[in-house]
């Protein structure tokens, strides 16, 4: 079997990659791996669908209902390393990982962290690049944006 074409054109690859000229501000991952999709993760990842589109801002193709000048990529992923207490969520740039988020806390997520750029404390479990705290320690809560 012959190897993909390696496309040297980046007119030719923003086209076919329009995700690369969008104004996208906030990449969202939700688990929905297997201990996370036992606690609703799936219902998660809907909301934050939902809503974003609603607002339109999820990136994606106009004929799925998205937007394809949105700021904000929604990506549905598997074990982020914390499932036991998830779902989970993850915010990038930021580098902010929540737990235990159910349906109902995303419209505050959307608003506060993505928005306003406020974390939700009562949610977030870590931000990247990580303090090197040892196990156990106690969480932070007062990251500054």
């Amino acid at each position: 079997m012959a190897a993909p074409e390696f496309i040297e054109n980046v007119e030719q690859l923003r086209a076919l990659a329009p995700v690369v000229t969008a104004p996208i501000r906030h990449h969202v991952f939700v688990c929905t791996g297997k201990s996370c999709s036992a606690r609703d993760s799936a219902e998660v990842l809907a909301a934050f669908e939902g809503e974003l589109k609603q607002r339109g801002l999820l990136f994606g193709r106009e004929a799925k209902g998205k937007n394809p000048r949105g700021s904000i990529v929604v990506t549905e992923c598997a074990s982020v390393g914390f499932c036991s207490i998830g779902p989970a969520v993850m915010v990038y740039p930021d580098g902010v990982w929540y737990a235990q988020v159910r349906a109902a806390d995303v419209a505050e997520i959307i608003e506060e962290h993505l928005l306003k750029g406020r974390k939700v404390k009562r949610l977030a479990l870590l931000q990247l690049p990580s303090d090197g705290q040892a196990a156990g320690s106690e969480r932070t809560t007062d990251w500054e944006v």
